[in-house]
């Protein structure tokens, strides 16, 4: 039997500084910084924005040693004003910015796939059983010495696996795979419970929602499998800008917070770090209410379905992309439709109704703070029965406002969609323009990859690695190339995870150095090191020379 009542995954308490996670505290908020770590006032000014917008935790990157010894002139700033937020130093490719860090800051950031493994080359490597094994044993013998430096000074550790940057070791035997990101997080965490370390939280992200969200689910479900109750840190990278970047991070973040899953969350928005806490917020606060519920009942959750990437439902529509009403379909027609509150339940007689007519189509509503339980609920019973009606699910969110809206309705429907539940949305909400409702439909069905609509921008929110003005030159890329509908490019700051997260990507532009940028194709680099000042003309031409453009309609 499934529950679909809101409760929180048990996880083991962690304390970051004075912040403790996981256990029964509540959801905390963090961001990271944008600014050179070596710039201790222009950082300390950041992190205070961070602060006074909510944030609990704030990370800072550390290429190096002298990165990571400055982070102790940050920390002495904020503590002499009586700030005490926990620092975290976020470490790539560098074991020792990461020993350096462990004795002055809060917590340390470090990356399986580049923390013992070298940085990823997109080589493959054959393995012998044994030889993995050894390399294996490496990464005890490389990250002991981190664990007894952070029990010393009790620096908590995340362990933060990112899809854009597994190594050549793990994708050679797994592929670029949620089972590649989920294992290599599981070697990590296999030896801090070995040498008794819990001082540990985990993230393990991507910026294709999808691929998110089902890799976050397979690691509770491996972690459950080996006893361990780690908190988890929760995040889309490289989610963008505006509403766009709000909305994929809503349907990402919100959809497993709504199974009770996750601890602490980050936005990722192409944005200054303060604006990315309001929506942390908004997600945290929708969260919240769905304990507000009205009790949903046990149902069987149906033969066959697969509960980490669930394929869509079988209907008399499944033979078309999920349609919006008021765009697709004209409200009038919904007139025949049979409208049903969810929370209501699917009694014999409606399903004998339905059973009659599969082309009868079901309006799906709910009035209920957990609508999202009861309307998988409801869709359960219908997969049980064998019903095929198609289903467009029906909100109403009147009262909101406008970040209100766009936050409860890319988590309630995204979650519905990533569930394969929805063969149709329908939004409502008085004193809004149908267009807009529309818009905001497609926009949470490009999140969710099913339904393309527009070009799709994967942007990282910059940090001190960042090499070029990243916020000016997503404006500037998608002014030239937001007309683009379904192609996707990359806008990275550097390479940590430039070529890894573009794999996804049609084109990248990454950071190569200080104002020189590196085109890519999929995951070949094209030209290096370009004057930034010239980029997007060559990064035009690249796609023109690739039969990818056209000309914007005037």
């Amino acid at each position: 039997m499934k529950n679909l009542n809101y409760h929180r995954r048990s996880t083991w308490p962690v304390k970051v500084g004075k912040v403790e996670l996981g256990g029964d505290n509540p959801i905390r908020l963090q961001s990271m910084t944008s600014t050179s770590t070596m710039d201790s006032e222009g950082s300390v000014a950041q992190i205070k924005r961070i602060i006074d917008a909510g944030g609990e935790i704030v990370r800072l990157t550390a290429q190096g040693v002298r990165e990571a010894e400055n982070l102790a002139d940050i920390s002495s700033r904020l503590r002499a004003e009586g700030i005490d937020t926990p620092l975290v130093a976020d470490i790539h490719f560098n074991p020792r910015a990461a020993f350096a860090a462990a004795s002055r800051v809060e917590k340390v950031r470090i990356n399986p796939g580049n923390f013992v493994d070298p940085g990823r080359v997109f080589k493959k490597i054959d393995y012998t059983d044994e030889e993995y094994a050894a390399e294996i044993l490496k990464i005890e013998e490389g990250l002991l010495p981190l664990l007894e430096i952070c029990r010393e000074h009790s620096t908590a550790l995340r362990i933060g696996v990112n899809h854009g940057s597994l190594s050549d070791r793990i994708m050679s035997r797994y592929g670029d795979t949620p089972a590649g990101m989920v294992e290599s997080a599981l070697e990590f965490l296999r030896v801090c419970l070995k040498h008794d370390f819990r001082d540990v939280v985990i993230s393990i992200k991507a910026s294709n929602v999808g691929v998110m969200v089902e890799t976050v689910r397979r690691l509770v479900a491996a972690m459950d499998a080996e006893d361990m109750h780690f908190p988890l840190h929760l995040g889309v990278t490289e989610a963008g800008d505006a509403e766009d970047g709000r909305i994929k991070s809503a349907v990402g973040i919100g959809s497993l917070l709504a199974d009770g899953i996750g601890d602490t969350i980050r936005v990722s928005l192409s944005e200054e770090p303060e604006c990315e806490i309001p929506v942390a917020k908004a997600i945290t606060e929708f969260i919240d209410g769905l304990s507000n519920g009205k009790e949903v009942p046990e149902v069987n959750q149906p033969e066959g379905y697969n509960e980490f990437n669930p394929d869509r439902r079988c209907s008399e529509w499944s033979d078309k992309l999920p349609q919006i009403v008021g765009l697709d379909i004209p409200v009038s027609e919904m007139d025949t439709a049979l409208t049903v509150m969810a929370e209501d339940g699917l009694t014999d007689e409606l399903a004998d109704k339905l059973k009659e007519d599969a082309s009868r189509t079901v309006v799906l509503d709910s009035a209920d703070a957990n609508a999202i339980g009861h309307i998988k609920a409801f869709m359960f019973g219908m997969m049980n029965r064998g019903l095929r009606n198609p289903v467009v699910i029906r909100r109403d969110y009147s009262g909101l406002n406008d970040e209100q809206l766009v936050i409860a309705a890319s988590i309630e429907l995204g979650s519905l969609l990533l569930a394969g539940f929805a063969d149709g949305l329908w939004i409502e909400a008085e004193g809004y323009q149908r267009q807009r409702l529309n818009d905001m439909a497609l926009a949470i069905l490009q999140a969710a990859r099913l339904r393309i609509s527009k070009t799709e921008f994967i942007s990282c929110p910059g940090c001190g690695r960042t090499l070029y003005d990243l916020q000016s030159t997503l404006r500037d890329i998608k002014a030239a190339t937001s007309h683009l509908k379904g192609l996707k490019i990359g806008v990275m700051g550097c390479i940590v995870n430039g070529p890894g997260e573009m794999a996804d990507a049609d084109y990248g532009y990454v950071g190569a150095a200080a104002g020189k940028i590196s085109l890519y194709k999929g995951k070949e680099c094209i030209e290096k090191n370009i004057p930034s000042a010239e980029a997007i003309e060559h990064l035009i031409a690249l796609i023109k020379a690739n039969g990818d453009w056209v000309e914007p309609e005037k």
